[in-house]
């Protein structure tokens, strides 16, 4: 290798220069070259098959259903294709590189792109117009660039100027500071999935705090990445602080009520009053919290609806929450039995039945009670306790009324239905009576 001359990078080729890959093409060095870029991607090919082993994770952004399916391939291809055209730049012409580098680089681009889309968004149809729209922008970028016409598009866009604030921006900047700002966002994206993956991988305790975490880290790389993308974008910040002065005291009284949505959801995963698999009751509303977000918490109801009750609500109403101290849940249950019942007698067989339920706790153990002196009969209050609240009670309370009905009918004691004594009363008969005057 000649080392008395730097290593040129890649650039456009032109009208003369795809000639004589044309050319070039036809001899047999061409050859050579095809074979180190083919064993670039046959040694890609290998350390992801090693990496993934025999199955991978379909969720990964990495690695996907086939090794060539996952990001990692394009671009572990791409790093050793450039590592290779360093190596033999000064020994071949690796003219053929110059064609397939933006090709692997385009790949890449929207490879990234798609999976992360992909895991942060996977019901979101918006999103598949996105992929084929960064599909699209990024191959007529590679032909743009192979054919030469892209430099000459780009000196173009640095004349057309304007000015923000003291900085002078150029519409070339401004384009790459949106390409770099959707890089910057898909990276944050990604690292944030990859963080929540793992945080929440097996995870059965500390879950709010992992959640916690995962969500400031997700806000700190966007506001970060932003940050660097008006940098990128020649906007000098400082321009901005009037503007953002302006703009945050307008949002601050716009958006209260979203401010203190985002701040109670921090204060609850931070005091961990509310968690994730917590039996809640919000506003005549009772399920099974699956999620807490920063803005708003998810309640699953038994029935499979769903209620996004506003974080702020959770902190400023009263919630009643069944398994903050322990998941231990009472249930009641009510039965009335005909008078002259032999209440006593008939305690420890209900007792024996209840407890004989599936889900029923045996410590606390159920009880039965005669709790009222009705006008059909005794009324009994059955308490039981179950410890899985989140898999409904109306499957429990059902068993046990099951259980109470067969024991009351094993032992032939009736549930009285509602009665009522009609007394019929004779109509009094009416008598004339006769009015006489008499004469004077």
């Amino acid at each position: 290798m000649n080392l008395t001359h730097p290593v040129q990078d890649t650039s456009p080729l032109t009208a003369r220069e795809l000639s004589s890959l044309w050319a070039h093409l036809q001899t047999p060095v061409a050859l050579t070259e095809m074979v180190i870029l083919l064993g670039c991607l046959g040694l890609a090919w290998l350390i992801v098959r090693l990496w993934r082993g025999r199955q991978g994770d379909v969720r990964s952004i990495w690695l996907g259903h086939h090794v060539i399916d996952g990001a990692l391939f394009p671009v572990l291809s791409l790093v050793l294709a450039l590592m290779a055209y360093r190596l033999f730049q000064g020994h071949l012409p690796m003219m053929l590189f110059q064609v397939a580098l933006p090709v692997l680089m385009s790949l890449a681009v929207i490879r990234v792109t798609v999976k992360v889309l992909r895991v942060v968004f996977p019901e979101s149809q918006k999103m598949r117009v996105l992929e084929r729209t960064v599909s699209w922008l990024a191959w007529l970028a590679t032909v743009l660039w192979v054919t030469g016409i892209l430099p000459i598009m780009l000196t173009e866009m640095e004349s057309v100027t304007w000015k923000v604030g003291g900085s002078v921006v150029n519409l070339r900047n401004l384009v790459e500071g949106v390409i770099n700002a959707v890089l910057v966002l898909i990276l944050a994206l990604s690292l944030s999935s990859a963080l929540e993956a793992q945080l929440l991988k097996g995870a059965t305790d500390n879950l709010s705090l992992r959640k916690m975490a995962v969500n400031a880290m997700r806000s700190i790389l966007l506001l970060v990445g932003l940050m660097l993308a008006l940098s990128t974008a020649g906007i000098d910040l400082t321009a901005l602080s009037v503007f953002g002065g302006a703009i945050g005291v307008g949002l601050g009284f716009g958006l209260q009520k979203l401010a203190a949505n985002y701040v109670s959801g921090f204060v609850i995963l931070a005091e961990r009053s509310l968690r994730i698999g917590d039996l809640v009751k919000v506003d005549n509303f009772e399920g099974t919290i699956t999620d807490i977000n920063t803005r708003y918490t998810v309640l699953r109801a038994a029935g499979g609806r769903e209620a996004i009750v506003p974080n702020e609500t959770l902190m400023t109403q009263r919630v009643e929450n069944a398994s903050l101290s322990d998941r231990q849940v009472s249930v009641s249950t009510l039965v009335q039995v005909a008078y002259g019942t032999d209440v006593r007698a008939l305690f420890p067989e209900l007792l024996s039945a209840i407890s004989e339920v599936p889900r029923v706790m045996a410590d606390p153990a159920p009880s039965v009670q005669l709790s009222n002196f009705a006008a059909d009969g005794l009324e009994l209050t059955i308490t039981f306790w179950v410890k899985d609240p989140e898999l409904g009670l109306g499957g429990p309370r059902s068993n046990v009324n099951l259980a109470v009905l067969d024991t009351l009918n094993r032992l032939g004691i009736d549930i009285p239905f509602p009665q009522r004594v009609l007394h019929h009363a004779a109509a009094p008969s009416l008598r004339s009576h006769e009015v006489s005057s008499a004469a004077p």
